[in-house]
């Protein structure tokens, strides 16, 4: 009998290698695969289609014995949280075996580049522009144009440089996909060195990922002779959450320490080593294969306004089903948190969720119907941001939350600039005293006025962004802050 069990991080740290090694103890063939991307059920094991989760090695005999009705999830292509996604770049996972060549050219892999071979760097990049991608790590900026700048600059040499640094809590996607479908994150890679007259790329990635690290090094090997002359190298970085930023991420290729860079050069002229260069997230390179196999058409025809093509979401926190659940933009924010995450793991009232990260904004349940758009969230001073939803129950404290931003800001700044460096610090003071009933009002107005600094003065989004989960949870959850003076003061 075949048992499917996935090797994604997730999955071991859940158990998953002893659940593998108990039914190879039976006899059984193990095949490991990607993940589902249904956290809450891993170890998720899969025989003939069947899941049964989440699975401990104790339950392996009565699993076999058909005893584990407890938890036999049924069909997992039809599970609920599965049948309702809208998947391109996700539409591997939990098919595949994540290493194996013969799996991916099986399920249209190199279909891609394929075509991309055929057409002009002009043609590749049009097609890219037409199908409206936009950057999944944070920005959004367009891809096509960002590609035709690189395309169109002047140099001999020029690179492609992966963002895999994934730093924001509550956010797994670039994980899951170098983890689960590594190669097609390389197709895309070779697709924009085809796009812009580059024959190098680096996959940067943050050392916390030594699984995707592993896997991506593996997969590079494999895949070597398919993409020449392109050439991919995989970079380590000690997990710096400014390393995510596109200029420190270079730098730290260089092997210098990792500091933005004012801005302009982009880095599109002036990138790494000095020459040309694309940046882009890993779930925008990855993207790229459907985009030149399916046709610019068939990816813009999902999502709403200028968010075209779907999302990657990653549901965490106090959510009852955590997850990445891909959809085409336009869902909305209520529709993720209670219908497909299922609320709060604890059965308590969602009071918040916090959408792009550490500096994203909070969101209480009355701006649930804001759909899930670039647009739409920055109408509500809000960012899309990677697309991690971080779900938090009716105790949250959001005074102590927007204290926090303030922390995470002082802690993870380059120092490159003052106000980043010294008004997080600041910040993070003025939280405490305000917190502790100190002169409510004036120091309310004091916050205010350093995130305006912070926001427009900073050289990147570090301190540029940490204004949006301060001034949101002030903003939304005003009796979090008012309260305190009101307590001092009786």
């Amino acid at each position: 009998m075949q048992i499917r069990i996935s090797d994604d991080a997730l999955a071991v740290a859940c158990g998953a290698d002893a659940v593998a090694h108990r039914f190879a103890e039976f006899g059984h063939d193990v095949v490991r695969t990607s993940s589902w991307g249904m956290h809450w059920l891993e170890p998720l094991v899969e025989i003939d289609g069947i899941g049964y989760g989440p699975a401990a090695a104790a339950d392996v005999e009565n699993i076999l014995a058909g005893k584990a009705d407890a938890i036999r999830i049924g069909r997992i292509a039809e599970h609920p949280f599965i049948a309702a996604q809208t998947r391109l770049t996700f539409a591997r996972a939990g098919w595949t075996r994540p290493l194996s060549l013969e799996d991916y050219a099986a399920t249209g892999g190199w279909g891609g580049l394929k075509q991309a071979r055929a057409l002009s760097a002009e043609a590749i990049v049009e097609e890219v522009t037409r199908s409206g991608l936009r950057g999944r790590g944070g920005a959004g900026f367009p891809a096509g144009i960002k590609w035709n700048t690189v395309r169109l600059a002047p140099g001999t040499r020029k690179y492609i440089v992966c963002n895999a640094d994934e730093g924001d809590s509550g956010t797994f996607a670039d994980r899951m996909l170098m983890e689960g479908d590594p190669f097609m994150l390389i197709e895309g890679m070779a697709i924009a060195g085809l796009a812009t007259g580059a024959d190098k790329g680096f996959v940067y990635i943050r050392s916390e990922y030594p699984h995707a690290v592993a896997k991506m090094r593996a997969a590079v090997r494999l895949a070597a002779p398919l993409i020449a002359p392109f050439e991919i190298d995989v970079r380590v970085g000690a997990g710096a959450y400014v390393c995510g930023e596109e200029t420190s991420l270079l730098n730290s290729i260089e092997g210098k320490r990792g500091e933005v860079r004012a801005k302009p050069p982009l880095p599109a002229h002036d990138g790494l080593f000095g020459c040309p260069t694309v940046i882009n997230n890993v779930l925008t390179l990855a993207a790229t294969p459907f985009v030149l196999a399916k046709g610019a058409r068939a990816y813009a025809d999902y999502g709403m306004g200028r968010s075209r093509g779907t999302m990657p979401v990653q549901l965490a926190g106090n959510v009852k089903h955590g997850g990445l659940f891909e959809t085409a933009f336009g869902i909305t924010l209520g529709e993720l948190v209670e219908k497909i995450g299922g609320g709060t793991a604890n059965g308590r009232p969602v009071r918040a969720v916090q959408v792009g990260g550490p500096l994203g904004a909070y969101f209480p349940p009355a701006l649930f119907d804001t759909p899930f758009d670039y647009e739409a969230f920055t109408a509500v001073d809000g960012l899309i941001g990677h697309g991690g939803i971080t779900v938090f129950d009716d105790s949250v404290d959001m005074a102590a939350q927007a204290r926090f931003a303030f922390e995470f800001c002082a802690a993870e700044s380059c120092g490159k600039c003052t106000p980043c460096r010294i008004g997080a610090v600041r910040g993070r003071e003025t939280m405490d005293r305000m917190i502790a009933g100190e002169r409510t009002a004036d120091n309310l107005t004091l916050v205010a006025d350093l995130c305006e600094t912070m926001k427009f003065g900073s050289l990147c989004a570090l301190g540029g962004f940490t204004p949006y989960p301060v001034m949101s949870a002030i903003t939304h959850f005003p009796e979090d802050f008012d309260a305190r003076g009101q307590a001092a003061a009786e």
